[in-house]
């Protein structure tokens, strides 16, 4: 068993802790299990799974969701939709990438 963590609430505010049971993923979006699962078969998110097999989704996964839902909600099919998110992900990650590389640029 892990060491027990000093600050347990430090867990709450890491967007990458799997807190979140499909269910409560899916009432969270206003959506249905069904739908987080149909992401995950498009691979837009991998949910992690706890030890009883159950899936989890973090925070970050469920705004990529959520971005997802949006696109479907204004008629985009899913599998559009998951390749636009997956898309404007890569780009943001790129954009980070590109500034963090001037930033030390311009600090050397």
């Amino acid at each position: 068993m892990p060491p027990r963590s000093t600050h347990p609430v430090d867990k709450l505010d890491d967007d990458n802790y799997p807190a979140y049971t499909t269910g409560r993923a899916a009432e969270m979006l206003g959506t249905t299990p069904a739908f987080l699962r149909t992401l995950g078969d498009n691979q837009l998110i991998t949910p992690l799974r706890s030890e009883a097999g159950h899936r989890r989704y973090t925070r970050h996964q469920l705004r990529i969701a959520a971005r997802a839902r949006q696109l479907v909600d204004t008629g985009t099919h899913i599998e559009a939709a998951c390749r636009i998110t997956t898309l404007e992900n890569q780009l943001q990650q790129a954009q980070r990438l590109n500034e963090e590389l001037h930033t030390r640029e311009a600090t050397s």
